[in-house]
C-alpha cells in the first residue's frame, strides 16, 4: 500500500503562525550552474515551490546552502532573492553565522534590511568559546533587532549550547528559539523546564518525531527540499500528536531522513532532489559529488521513497 500523503496545502491554506520561526522552515539548498555560479532564478523558483507545497518558510545561507563558499555579494543576494520569492519576509530566516560577532551582526542587519523575519545564528566557532563569550556573541547580534534563533551543533562547532546555557541566553533577551541538532532528545524536556518561554525547533530530520512529540513548534528541515508534501504531512501529524499517521510515514522515510545528519548531507540532499526532479545539481568545492557506496545508498533510499509515492 502506498504511503503517499494527501496533496499538500497551498500557501494560502497554511495555518497562521504566531511567530515567524514556527512551522517548517526549509534549510534551502542553493542551485549551482555547471560553472558553479549561483542560479538565482532557479533558487527563486525553488523557494516559491516549497511554500506552495506545504512548507512555511525558508532558511537561506545555512550550511545546506553552502554559505561558507559564497562571496559577500552572493550571500546578500541570496537573502534578497528568498524574501522576494517567498512573498513575505516573515517566511525567511537567513543564517548569519560568521567568525566574528561584528560580522554576524552585519549579516543580521542585512537580513533586516532585506525584510526577513528572523535569523539563525551559530555560536562562535573559530575556537572553543566559553560561556561568557557565547553570551556576548548572541547579545551583539541581537542588537540588530531581529529575533535570533540559536543553532546548537556541538559536533561541528565544538561549542555546546546546553539547556542551562540556552536558558541564560533566553533570560538575557538574546534568543527566542533554538534549533537543536545535538541528537539528544532528552534535552527537550530540560530546556522546557529551565526556559519555558524558549521555543524548541527540530534541528535534524532523523529526530523529527521524537522532538515533535516533546513539544517542538518548528522544524528547520533538510529533506523537504526533495519531498516537501510528504515531509509536511509527517511534521503536521507529529506536532499534532497523531502518531497513527506520523509513525508509518516516519519509518518509511527514515532511511532517507538520516542523511541530513551525515557529513555528506549537502550532496545527499542535492542527489535526492535530482532524482525527485528538483534543482539539486552540483556543489561547490571542496564538496564533490557522491561516489561509490555512499552514492548508491542515497540513491536507493531516495528511489525507495519515490516508489512508495512520497513527493
Amino acid at each position: 500500500m502506498s504511503l503517499a500523503p494527501t496533496p499538500a496545502a497551498t500557501s494560502a491554506q497554511l495555518p497562521a503562525r504566531s511567530r515567524p520561526w514556527h512551522g517548517i522552515m526549509v534549510a534551502t539548498t542553493l542551485p549551482m550552474r555547471a560553472d558553479h555560479s549561483v542560479d538565482y532564478d532557479a533558487y527563486a523558483e525553488h523557494v516559491a515551490w516549497l511554500i506552495a507545497n506545504g512548507c512555511d518558510g525558508v532558511v537561506p545561507n545555512g550550511s545546506l546552502g553552502e554559505y561558507q563558499t559564497l562571496t559577500d555579494e552572493e550571500r546578500a543576494r541570496v537573502v534578497r532573492t528568498a524574501v522576494e520569492a517567498a512573498g513575505d519576509g516573515a517566511r525567511v530566516m537567513p543564517g548569519v553565522a560568521a567568525y566574528g560577532s561584528a560580522e554576524a551582526r552585519r549579516w543580521a542587519e542585512q537580513a533586516a534590511e532585506a525584510g526577513a523575519g528572523s535569523v539563525l545564528l551559530l555560536p562562535p566557532n573559530a575556537f572553543r568559546a566559553d560561556e561568557d563569550t557565547v553570551r556576548a556573541h548572541y547579545a551583539e547580534v541581537a542588537r540588530a533587532g531581529l529575533p535570533v534563533v540559536a543553532y546548537n551543533n556541538p559536533y561541528d562547532t565544538k561549542v555546546d549550547l546546553t539547556p542551562a546555557l540556552l536558558a541564560r541566553l533566553h533570560a538575557d533577551g538574546s534568543i527566542v528559539a533554538v534549533k537543536e541538532f545535538s541528537g539528544d532528545v532528552r534535552r527537550a524536556y530540560e530546556i522546557a523546564e529551565l526556559a519555558p518561554g524558549l521555543d524548541l525547533l527540530i534541528g535534524a530530520d532523523d529526530v523529527l518525531l521524537e522532538l515533535a512529540l516533546a513539544g517542538a513548534v518548528g522544524w528547520i528541515a533538510g529533506y523537504p527540499n526533495a519531498l516537501p508534501a510528504s515531509c509536511a504531512t509527517l511534521y503536521r501529524a507529529a506536532v499534532a500528536g497523531d502518531v497513527d499517521t506520523a509513525l508509518p510515514l516516519y519509518k518509511s522515510l527514515h532511511s532517507l531522513l538520516r542523511w541530513d545528519s551525515k557529513t555528506e548531507f549537502v550532496q545527499a540532499i542535492k542527489l535526492s532532489m535530482d532524482l525527485a526532479g528538483r534543482p539539486g545539481g552540483a556543489t561547490r568545492p571542496p564538496r564533490f559529488p557522491l561516489t561509490g557506496e555512499v552514492e548508491a545508498a542515497v540513491r536507493a533510499a531516495t528511489e525507495k521513497a519515490l516508489a512508495e509515492g512520497h513527493h
